[in-house]
Parts: C-alpha cells; structure tokens; sequence
C-alpha cells in the first residue's frame, strides 16, 4: 500500500495487539518498551539480544529455533533487530511500535547506557560485560558507532516491510513525550478492550 501514513501517538489502534515488535536504533529504548508493553498487554516480553548473545559475545547456534519458537506463542513483545530475523518477527507480528527518535537523543542515551554498563561491569547476556571504552574508537561495530550509523538505516527497513506487509500497524513515535501519550492514550485504550 504505497503512500501509506504510519499511526501517530494519538491514532487509536484497531484492536488490542498481541504480538508487538519495537523498532529502533541501538539505545532507542526498545528493551524498556517492549517489556513495558508486555506487562500492559499481559504478554511475554523476550529480549532478542538476549537470545542472539552467546558467551564472549558470540551467536548462539540456537537463535533461529528460539526466534521461531518465540514467534509461535500467542502473545509476545521483542525487539525488532538482527537481519536474519527480522522477516520472521515480523510476519508474525500485529504491531510494530517505531522509536522513531532523533539521533542525537539516542546517541546520548546509548553513550549514558554504554557508559554505566561499563563501570559497574554490569553482567548482560550469557556473561557479557561491555568491552573498554577505548573499543569506542578501534572497534567499528562498538554499539556507539553502530547506533550513530544505524539510525539512518531504520526508516528504508520500515518502508520495505510496509510493501511486504501493507496491512500490519506501524505506530510511529518522534520523542519521549509521544512515547507517553501513546502508551496513555490509544494502547491504554486498546489494552482495556482486550479485557
């Protein structure tokens, strides 16, 4: 459906979600929606990077069969990330939400997140910690340069999976304030349907 204008912040939507994927670049705030939106929806929130991250930060050999078996459950909040992935989530899903955020806002929010991770050595997936802070500038795909030059790759993924799914709800949010009214105006309304 060409032309097609994504839902804004005060759109309600056509029905309470089930499956819901969030979009956006590394730092966003994905995590925190889509575990957000789970606990209103009354769905299972997995965390996709949590699935893909093995020991010493290499791919586990079993992320495709977790993804599928993710995506058969009735119910279900994650990120929309990892190429090899994203066409499966996605057509499963009944909602994409799209942290469609400047990138100077997430850039500072994923160098504050990068940053404390990092001193308090804080333990992610499988035994993970952040790398040193120098990694920032010897390692191209260290999650602060791969968030600055990410962010402009989100809106062409989100006009192809427009034409591969034209009937699939993208709600689309510009700020943190946008976040707010929407998860108070049209999702609040929507979730209380559902009940």
């Amino acid at each position: 459906m060409t032309g097609r204008v994504d839902l804004g912040p005060d759109d309600p939507l056509p029905g309470p979600p089930r499956r819901v994927l969030v979009a956006g670049a590394s730092g966003a705030g994905k995590t925190r929606l889509a575990a957000e939106l789970a606990r209103r929806l009354g769905v299972r929130h997995t965390e996709i990077d949590a699935l893909f991250h093995g020991p010493g930060w290499e791919p586990r050999p079993e992320f495709l069969a977790d993804v599928q078996a993710l995506v058969a459950q009735a119910g279900w909040t994650t990120e929309w990330q990892y190429d090899g992935v994203r066409d499966l989530l996605a057509d499963r899903a009944d909602l994409v939400v799209w942290l469609d955020l400047p990138r100077w806002l997430v850039l500072a929010q994923v160098s504050r997140r990068t940053l404390r991770r990092r001193l308090r050595r804080e333990v992610l997936w499988n035994g993970n910690v952040e790398p040193s802070l120098l990694t920032i500038f010897t390692d191209p795909e260290h999650i602060v340069r791969w968030s600055w030059t990410s962010h402009r790759r989100l809106a062409p993924r989100v006009a192809v999976l427009r034409e591969r799914r034209p009937g699939l709800v993208v709600v689309r949010l510009r700020s943190r304030r946008d976040v707010r009214r929407w998860l108070a105006g049209p999702l609040a309304q929507a979730a209380a349907g559902s009940a």
